[in-house]
């Protein structure tokens, strides 16, 4: 995990062991969350397209989707670490800056200046998750700590026990520069709502 000559947040460069577990190919799409808050009524958030990642989801919001997921699913659905999630992101190849290697992408002209892709837009990564790192951020379990690498176990690491802000992975179409390294952290506060924040599952393997 991590990356040495990026921000001091991602150093020291550590080596991690996470268990098995399961992620979701795509983000949770507008058309999931309808299903959720149908059942839940819970507040709609503004749809701009089914088949696009749901935004305006705070940390709590996403746990609730995952509670009820698992009710569904039989089987414990939760937000994935940010330990899983850089393994997720780097497809089984240590240390390369995005999930498709180290060239960054150019955007394609005709994306959407006012709103997320519809997932699946673009190639899937070796381990065939589609949007790491890009589309809208991705809410993780852990809370924040910017120097939680130098105390960090080595084995499933989870975050520290406390903090005020949730840790987030990904880039996001609001931003001039719309793919993240797959080593990028960023958080926010877990009540916050916005919209290039959305969110994708994880589950034991």
């Amino acid at each position: 995990m991590g990356q040495e000559n990026r921000r001091d947040e991602e150093r020291p460069v550590h080596r991690v062991v996470v268990a098995p577990f399961r992620l979701c190919r795509f983000q949770v799409t507008n058309a999931d969350w309808e299903h959720f808050r149908k059942a839940t009524s819970r507040e709609k958030p503004p749809c701009v397209h089914a088949d696009a990642p749901v935004t305006h989801v705070n940390w709590f919001d996403a746990i609730a989707f995952c509670h009820w997921l698992s009710e569904q699913w039989l089987t414990h659905v939760r937000l994935p670490s940010e330990a899983e999630w850089e393994f997720a992101a780097r497809g089984g190849i240590e240390q390369q800056l995005y999930p498709w290697g180290n060239d960054p992408r150019v955007h394609p002209p005709t994306w959407c200046q006012t709103g997320p892709e519809p997932v699946g837009q673009t190639e899937p990564n070796p381990y065939g998750l589609f949007d790491m790192c890009e589309n809208v951020h991705e809410w993780c379990s852990d809370w924040y700590d910017p120097a939680y690498y130098a105390i960090s176990p080595e084995h499933n690491p989870q975050g520290p026990d406390h903090g005020t802000r949730r840790a987030s992975r990904g880039g996001a179409w609001r931003h001039h520069i719309r793919f993240s390294r797959c080593a990028a952290r960023s958080s926010i506060p877990p009540e916050f709502r916005y919209a290039d924040y959305g969110f994708r599952v994880a589950a034991v393997a």
